[in-house]
């Protein structure tokens, strides 16, 4: 589960911050009351922070990530979220043990947006047997 939020992403920027003072991140200033946007994509997918960012790796061990927030942001439903898709991918894998995707091999179809990750399309195939 904490592979799959990271990787898919489907927020790919926070909420607009305002600081009430001035603050520096990564050598920038950003002076009181400006605004600015978190970009989690990066975040979750920094090399200096996880091995292998871009590969999806269902056995990564360190993968504590900010697709869900983080502190006084972290998001209230992140336990009915994790719950929800869990039980529904356990219910999809016992119901179609022998499920694969059916794309091209340039991958699936993503829908085109700065602001959220998600896709156009899944094609997949299932069998019952």
């Amino acid at each position: 589960m904490e592979e799959i939020l990271p990787f898919t992403r489907a927020n790919q920027l926070a909420i607009r911050r305002f600081p009430t003072e001035d603050i520096q991140i990564g050598g920038v200033t950003i002076p009181a009351g400006d605004t600015f946007m978190l970009a989690l994509s990066s975040a979750n997918r920094d090399p200096e922070r996880f091995t292998a960012p871009d590969e999806f790796d269902i056995r990564r061990q360190d993968n504590a990530h900010l697709t869900l927030g983080h502190g006084i942001h972290y998001c209230l439903g992140a336990p009915l979220a994790r719950m929800e898709t869990q039980v529904a991918l356990a219910t999809l894998l016992n119901r179609f043990p022998r499920i694969g995707l059916a794309v091209r091999e340039d991958g699936p179809s993503w829908r085109a947006s700065f602001r959220s990750h998600a896709l156009r399309k899944l094609p997949i195939t299932v069998s019952q047997g």
